[in-house]
């Protein structure tokens, strides 16, 4: 058997060099060189890292998904689509401390109380360590197996005697293999620990959880290329300031993208949040100037959330912009039809947004509700406590449909909330309106008529 030998290879263009390099000679990148294993023309000691596969024609290819495995958390498998699918690889992202070793801990309880057996590699904390966390959580089940390792061949060699049928590795960074010279936790030990555990985990058809730290741009650390090498890709959001912690799929083959699933760190562990619209609407003002609740839809779930703006003169040269859950150049584009369109002149004035209970709102359908919270706080002026607005604005100031808006105005209704402002295209898709006025517009200046 021929000796293996490692390279360095770029981690933007793939240009490879026998040595390390400061600045790539292909694509002109700085310090994106990393160490991978090369393996000769006629080797065979990696064998065990192809499928063997041969060509078949489709029709006569198998498509059964077979039966999900549930986790017994519902947000889990929400998120999730459904439950666990046989042979996928998911990767958790999410900030330290933030409650992923939590949640799967708790969750592979859940799996080993049904019978099924549940291997645990951990190579950040000692085995007591962990016994310590089972015990606040309650996790103790006799199949829930614990293993600290960080070598990536002994791992390999213990899923194959023990023969688990889930495997949770916390965390991917800590996991080296003997064949780099790298340092654990680099680029190159991260793809090639993944790699082959995603291919074992495919042959054996056991899921495979990797747990993965972030960097300070809140990507996961490593190459990106590990977030296409995996199935399904969950994000933890939340910070030390809110007890609510928020896991999002951001990539997931077997299910729906970006859903969302709610939690609340208490004493013992993440407990699910079953009506996430109250939770966050639970202290809400009411008569404030400068707040509106607004149904976003997360996913294939509609949520509840409160937009709040502050917008108040100021003596700097340049008035400050600040927005804290929503896209930042969106705000921008907004104020300026605001001061175009409307006349109402914030040029003078700072303006700080917030999404109330820190959710991050991507989508276009909550820009009637910030250009409604701007302009409530501009005029001093309170938005009815029981409306709610939603709707994208464009450049000429008008308003445009959104999707999806038959669930929408149904979880407003459902709490309560008795008139609704929509845009007027929207009006020939709803079937039913849930005993709620509603109010269509197509134009930001029929909304400010119709709120102030």
């Amino acid at each position: 058997m021929k000796k293996s030998k490692t390279s360095f290879f770029c981690q933007h263009c793939g240009y490879m060099s026998p040595k390390w390099l400061g600045k790539c000679p292909s694509c002109n990148g700085w310090n994106c060189f990393a160490e991978e294993l090369v393996v000769e023309s006629g080797s065979d000691s990696r064998a065990e890292m192809r499928f063997d596969g041969r060509p078949q024609p489709i029709e006569e290819i198998p498509a059964e998904e077979g039966a999900r495995i549930t986790t017994g958390i519902t947000e889990i498998d929400r998120v999730l689509g459904g439950g666990i699918v046989g042979g996928s690889a998911i990767l958790i992202g999410g900030e330290p401390g933030i409650g992923k070793s939590t949640l799967l801990l708790q969750m592979m309880h859940n799996l080993a109380t049904k019978g099924l057996k549940v291997l645990y590699v951990s190579g950040e904390e000692s085995a007591s360590q962990i016994k310590l966390r089972g015990r606040r959580l309650g996790a103790n089940a006799k199949e829930l197996l614990v293993l600290v390792e960080v070598s990536l061949e002994r791992i390999l060699e213990q899923i194959k005697i023990i023969k688990p049928a889930i495997v949770v590795i916390d965390s991917i960074q800590t996991v080296y293999s003997a064949e780099l010279m790298s340092a654990p936790g680099s680029v190159g030990q991260v793809r090639e620990a993944s790699s082959r555990l995603i291919l074992n985990a495919k042959k054996l058809g056991l899921p495979l959880f990797l747990i993965g730290h972030v960097t300070k741009d809140g990507s996961i650390a490593g190459p990106k290329v590990l977030e296409h090498m995996v199935d399904t890709v969950l994000y933890f959001e939340g910070d030390s300031g809110h007890a609510y912690r928020i896991i999002r799929g951001m990539k997931n083959r077997f299910g729906p993208t970006n859903e969302i699933g709610v939690f609340e760190m208490q004493e013992k562990g993440l407990q699910e949040v079953a009506n996430p619209s109250s939770f966050f609407l639970a202290e809400r003002p009411q008569n404030a100037a400068g707040s509106v609740v607004v149904p976003s839809l997360e996913g294939t779930r509609p949520i509840l959330v409160e937009i709040q703006a502050l917008v108040s003169a100021t003596n700097l040269g340049m008035p400050r912009r600040t927005a804290i859950g929503v896209d930042h150049n969106r705000v921008s584009l907004l104020v300026a039809v605001l001061d175009k369109i409307c006349g109402l002149h914030l040029s003078g004035s700072d303006i700080f947004l917030n999404v109330a209970g820190g959710v991050n709102v991507e989508e276009p359908a909550v820009d009637l509700g910030i250009v409604a919270a701007m302009a409530s706080s501009f005029l001093d002026r309170p938005i009815d406590s029981q409306t709610v607005v939603l709707g994208e604005v464009g450049l000429t100031g008008e308003v445009r449909a959104i999707s999806q808006m038959e669930i929408r105005i149904r979880e407003a209704a459902r709490l309560g909330f008795n008139r609704c402002i929509i845009p007027k295209s929207n009006i020939s898709q709803l079937v039913s309106r849930q005993k709620m006025s509603i109010i269509a517009i197509s134009s930001l200046k029929e909304m400010l008529d119709n709120l102030f």
